[in-house]
């Protein structure tokens, strides 16, 4: 066997080879996505699993009655939908809680005016208010007053107070009540009750439990002796 007889046999079987080895590549090229899928999906699911859950976990934690803002010598204004002012609260300290969304208020101050123009005006050692404003707990020698206001035809609404240990105000529904004594003056009227309820829209004063009441008496008949005294 000569040497160029030796040596075209080995070119064809390097040619041989290299026409295998392409194939074998062009095979598997065809794979080749499916295969670096299934790289990408195994190294996700290894991050999925081994990554910590601390963030999680304090993602997911409850949110604790805790103070999240304060302010000093506070005032909190709220207004109606057509930029009306309705309540001012002022107060020497204001505590705002996240998780309950209210304002608790030390040494508290508020004026509320009706839609009918009507003031009233209220005090205690504290209170607690929605954000909204809607809603008024006084705690503490509250005392609640709507001031006399003359009415469309002449006559007059009396001054009315309310006072007792609590008293809870639904600003936007015009009422006052309590689970706790209150005592209800109405012009030089007193009542007082274990329990109390107000409705202005009905002018309707509920009083339950050891209920008495006051009545002073009239120099006449009519409604202008319910005139507030100059």
């Amino acid at each position: 066997m000569t040497a160029r007889t030796t040596a075209g046999r080995t070119l064809r079987v390097l040619m041989a080879g290299g026409q295998s080895m392409a194939g074998l590549w062009e095979r598997l090229s065809l794979y080749l996505p499916l295969v670096m899928m299934g790289l990408l999906a195994v190294g996700t699911y290894w991050l999925v699993r081994n990554t910590p859950v601390g963030y999680e976990a304090e993602a997911a934690r409850p949110v604790n009655h805790e103070i999240d803002y304060f302010m000093r010598l506070a005032t909190v204004k709220t207004f109606d939908d057509n930029g009306r002012l309705k309540t001012e609260i002022f107060g020497t300290e204001a505590r705002h809680f996240q998780d309950t969304e209210t304002l608790e208020i030390d040494q508290a101050r508020m004026r509320s005016t009706g839609p009918d123009g009507r003031l009233t005006t209220a005090t205690a050692n504290r209170a607690l208010s929605n954000d909204a404003g809607s809603e008024v707990q006084l705690m503490g020698n509250a005392v609640v007053v709507r001031e006399p206001m003359q009415t469309a035809d002449g006559s007059w609404l009396p001054r009315l107070e309310y006072t007792g240990e609590f008293l809870h105000v639904f600003v936007n529904e015009d009422r006052v009540k309590s689970h706790l004594p209150v005592v209800l003056t109405r012009g030089s009227d007193v009542f007082s009750g274990d329990t109390f309820a107000y409705d202005n829209l009905d002018q309707v004063a509920n009083l339950k439990g050891r209920v008495r009441g006051l009545l002073m008496p009239r120099a006449g008949v009519g409604s202008t002796l319910l005139k507030p005294p100059r």
